[in-house]
């Protein structure tokens, strides 16, 4: 049975750099050998999709203080995400309190890749910073190899 893989680009297009999960998401529909999603609401609504999987990878913004564009990956099925996925999130529920939800009740997925691009502007409005625009060929890149192209 061929690996089942998910792909999901987390964030508010009208936060600026917030929409940089979608943007993503929206680059790799229909190149990737898995479903890609446009996640916008709390993460708890994935941890019952997502248990079944073999792998997940989740892109999102992050606010730690570090240069903008900067690109993290985290195997989040191994540890907790750092507080930098908890800070400032626009989601009800974040990404680090999700991830440790579906930890505690045994519903991660097999593998949960979680890359972050550190964002400087989350104000309201459209539109990327030219450092998070310029980070998104990288994890474009990395999630291709992460999860394989459509033959």
């Amino acid at each position: 049975m061929m690996p089942r893989s998910l792909v999901v680009g987390a964030g508010n297009v009208f936060r600026r750099d917030d929409g940089v999960g979608p943007a993503i998401a929206r680059r790799l529909r229909g190149a990737l050998s898995c479903d890609v999603l446009v996640h916008e609401r709390d993460f708890v609504a994935l941890i019952d999709d997502w248990q079944s999987l073999d792998t997940v990878v989740v892109i999102d913004a992050t606010s730690s203080g570090s240069a903008p564009g900067t690109v993290w990956q985290y195997e989040a099925h191994c540890r907790p995400l750092p507080s930098t996925f908890s800070r400032s999130s626009t989601h009800a529920c974040g990404l680090a309190e999700a991830i440790e939800l579906a930890r505690v009740l045994g519903r991660l997925p097999a593998r949960l890749v979680v890359y972050g691009i550190e964002g400087r502007d989350f104000t309201q409005g459209e539109g990327l910073s030219p450092e998070v625009d310029a980070a998104i060929d990288e994890v474009v890149r990395r999630v291709t190899e992460e999860v394989g192209t459509h033959a």
